[in-house]
């Protein structure tokens, strides 16, 4: 157990390296009028999610118990945790669960939002503007 802890953790440091590398590179390279950065770390890291989840359930039998907790979690989890969101919602998807699907989709990026207006609205309560 240990050892994956700390796969999961040496993970998340590259990821989240890798993340703010793109988005200063971005910032810098195409503006900061749109955010370019998390766009490309979203969509980038949900391609290679769905690359890494065939190749270790499909292509590779067996790697994903070795490899998911350094790549998958920690690696991409890092980098971004929309990719793990794409990835659970296109296995309902797959599943024929689109209900439960589109209710995940909506839930999880309404909700996602609401959970950052009422984090920011209880911040500025306590702090002030």
């Amino acid at each position: 157990m240990p050892t994956v802890i700390f796969s999961v953790a040496a993970g998340g440091a590259i990821g989240a390296t890798l993340r703010w590398a793109i988005v200063r590179w971005s910032g810098q390279a195409l503006g900061l009028a749109f955010p370019y950065g998390t766009l490309i770390v979203n969509v980038l890291g949900s391609l290679v999610m769905g690359v890494a989840a065939v190749a270790m359930m499909e292509r590779f039998p067996g790697s994903w118990g070795r490899f998911a907790p350094f790549l998958m979690t920690g690696v991409l989890g890092g980098f971004t945790t929309f990719s793990a969101f794409s990835l659970d919602a296109l296995f309902l998807i797959e599943r024929g669960r689109n209900l439960a699907a589109a209710a995940y989709i909506g839930g999880s990026v309404g909700l996602s939002i609401a959970g950052l207006w009422a984090g920011l609205a209880l911040a500025r309560g306590l702090w002030g503007p």
